[in-house]
C-alpha cells in the first residue's frame, strides 16, 4: 500500500475523495463536469487524471458514460489508509495542510506538495484552512515577500481589496488583489514592477 501512496497525485487522491463524498451525499455518482466544479479545475484536467486513475485501478466505468466512474475496492482501501494516516499525523503535528506555491509576479501553474505548518492556534484548522508559499514579489508592498507564507481560508468569493488567491483563464493561479469592475475583474499586484491583469473569467480559490 505504501507503494501504491506514492504513485497517486495530490490531485488524483482528491479526485477520488471528491467522488467517495459527492456519492455519499448525493446517492449517485459526479459527472465529469460536476467534478471539475467540485474541484475549481478545468473539465479537460478530471479526464486526464480520470484516465490514469483507471489505468491504475482506482476507478472503473468511462468517462464517455455519464455518472459511471466509481472508486474500486482497492481506491476505497487507499482512501481508508490515508485517513487513518492524516489523522495519526494530525494529532502529532496540529498543523495545516501546506499545498505548495503561488507565484505573487507572472501566474504561474500551481504544483501541489503535502507538508503541515503549526499554526492552529493563531488561525483554526480544517478543510477549508490551507498555507501556500509565495513565489516572486508582486505583493511587496503588502509586507508579502518572495518565500513567504500565506495562510488562506477556501472561498469562491471576495470583496474588493481583498487578498486573494485566484485561478486566470489559463488555469495558472496568482496571488492579487481583488477588484471588481464593471464588465471585468482587475487582479491588482503591490509593486509598481507590475501591472494588473485584468479577467472575464477570474475564478476565486481562496481569501489570503
Amino acid at each position: 500500500m505504501a507503494n501504491l501512496k506514492t504513485d497517486v497525485t495530490p490531485r488524483q487522491l482528491q479526485i477520488l475523495k471528491t467522488i467517495t463524498t459527492f456519492a455519499d451525499k448525493y446517492c449517485y455518482l459526479p459527472t465529469i463536469a460536476e467534478i471539475a466544479e467540485q474541484l475549481n479545475i478545468s473539465r479537460s484536467t478530471v479526464f486526464e487524471h480520470t484516465a490514469e486513475l483507471r489505468r491504475k485501478d482506482l476507478l472503473c466505468g468511462s468517462p464517455l458514460k455519464a455518472r459511471s466512474l466509481k472508486p474500486t475496492h482497492k481506491a476505497s482501501r487507499l482512501l481508508k489508509n490515508i485517513s487513518i494516516d492524516n489523522q495519526q499525523d494530525f494529532s502529532q503535528t496540529h498543523g495545516i495542510p501546506l499545498l505548495g506555491k503561488v507565484a505573487a509576479g507572472k501566474p504561474t501553474d500551481s504544483a501541489e506538495n503535502r507538508d503541515t505548518l503549526s499554526f492552529e492556534d493563531c488561525f483554526g484548522s480544517g478543510d477549508d484552512v490551507f498555507a501556500l508559499q509565495v513565489s516572486g514579489d508582486s505583493m511587496l508592498d503588502e509586507g508579502i515577500t518572495d518565500g513567504d507564507y500565506v495562510i488562506c481560508k477556501r472561498t469562491n468569493t471576495a470583496q474588493n481589496g481583498q487578498i486573494v488567491v485566484a485561478l486566470t483563464e489559463n488555469e495558472n493561479t496568482t496571488l492579487k488583489k481583488f477588484y471588481r469592475e464593471p464588465s471585468r475583474v482587475r487582479l491588482q499586484p503591490a509593486n509598481e514592477n507590475y501591472d494588473p491583469i485584468y479577467s472575464n473569467d477570474c475564478r476565486i480559490q481562496a481569501v489570503a
